[in-house]
């Protein structure tokens, strides 16, 4: 017998996150009261509670280019060095409170030039912010730059990339709608990543099919796939019931390439009808390098934790899963080997071994109380005999 794992103790457990926007996750009351700071009348209220259910309810049930509509709010506030920090900081301390360990999040620096910042600016102030973040917490932030697929700035922000790689960028993206802008586009970005042995990882397979997917690998040369939820497609069911991978699909499990599924927000973008239909059980019993991960707190409404816990509850996940998941998240971090190393064998094993011990003992206790009780109705029906 085992314990299912609880929302809580998930929240304990500690956890690496590999798919995360600045700008998808900033606190509703932060959005209020930076808005307020620069008389920004574009929110559709300025109820802190009110703002965070607009946000969620403007995210469900639409598709991907109407989703990424709210973060013309979060990215218009975002202009300033405060208040780049504030939002980082903020991301960094959120993160660590609900049992994260490990974090990349990421941000497209082009969308926060409008306050007259440069590129360099906005870069340090995002690190600064999670540097602050992280002092008195147990958790490392690394940050992402993402190039925006609908513009021509890639190269650019690749270079930019580069010249932060020491300082606490650990990779390269592209965002945006993926229909119409594939990655190929952004070849010369890519093989300038390359050329200098830097890590990529490109949003595919989220709005678009498998020929996004396809041009980020064997075109693009991606690390890891920004959600590449829609590989599904490239599996069949044969007749005998037994899934069967198309040449893309086997390609990427063959060669362990890492798929950050974002499972709520795949939900609210309609590429998914629910959680419980969700590919990723499919994927994961496949044994494709599956992570877990939140996309965009705000938007989404969501937490690491809140999506493990959702998987729990459609596919009746335990700890054994929960772990999995996360031991994934860790080796495909855009992290040195040996800061990888550490972090399973000194965090997520003796972490998730302590919450079993736990577990077990509560077990344990239930059952002894269950004697004991099975034990006093023994005596009381003895002594009715007599």
């Amino acid at each position: 017998m085992t314990l299912s794992p609880t929302f809580e103790a998930i929240r304990m457990a500690p956890k690496v996150l590999l798919h995360d926007h600045l700008d998808g996750g900033l606190r509703p009351q932060t959005v209020v009261e930076l808005a307020k700071e620069v008389n920004y009348r574009g929110l559709p209220t300025y109820d802190a509670d009110d703002l965070a259910t607009w946000f969620t309810q403007n995210a469900e049930g639409t598709d991907l280019d109407k989703y990424l509509e709210a973060f013309h709010h979060t990215t218009a506030l975002m202009q300033t060095p405060e208040a780049l920090a504030r939002v980082a900081q903020e991301a960094a301390q959120d993160l660590a409170a609900d049992g994260v360990v490990y974090a990349e999040v990421r941000f497209a620096p082009e969308l926060h030039l409008e306050g007259r910042l440069n590129l360099n600016e906005v870069v340090e102030a995002v690190l600064a912010g999670f540097a602050a973040g992280s002092t008195k917490h147990p958790i490392t932030v690394v940050t992402l730059l993402g190039a925006m697929r609908t513009a021509a700035n890639s190269t650019e922000i690749a270079e930019l990339a580069l010249r932060y790689r020491d300082a606490g960028v650990g990779g390269f993206d592209i965002a945006g709608p993926e229909a119409g802008f594939p990655p190929s586009r952004h070849m010369d970005a890519f093989q300038l990543v390359q050329r200098a042995n830097f890590h990529t990882t490109i949003h595919a397979g989220e709005g678009f099919g498998l020929p996004s997917i396809w041009e980020a690998l064997q075109w693009c040369n991606a690390d890891r796939l920004g959600h590449g939820v829609r590989i599904v497609d490239d599996i069949t069911i044969g007749e005998n019931g037994e899934p069967q991978l198309g040449r893309l699909a086997a390609f990427i499990r063959d060669k362990r390439i890492p798929l950050e599924m974002c499972p709520t927000s795949n939900v609210h973008t309609g590429i998914c009808p629910s959680i419980e239909l969700h590919p990723i059980k499919l994927l994961a019993d496949l044994k494709f390098r599956v992570t877990v991960n939140t996309d965009n707190r705000l938007m989404s409404n969501t937490s690491l934790s809140h999506e493990f816990h959702e998987l729990v509850q459609a596919f009746n996940y335990g700890w054994n899963e929960i772990e999995w998941f996360n031991i994934n998240a860790a080796k495909s971090a855009f992290w040195p080997f040996e800061k990888r190393y550490d972090l399973i064998n000194n965090v997520l094993l003796p972490g998730f071994a302590a919450i079993r011990e736990r577990e077990q003992d509560q077990l344990n206790i239930g059952e002894t109380n269950r004697n004991l009780d099975a034990g006093q109705g023994l005596e009381k029906n003895d002594a009715t005999e007599i």
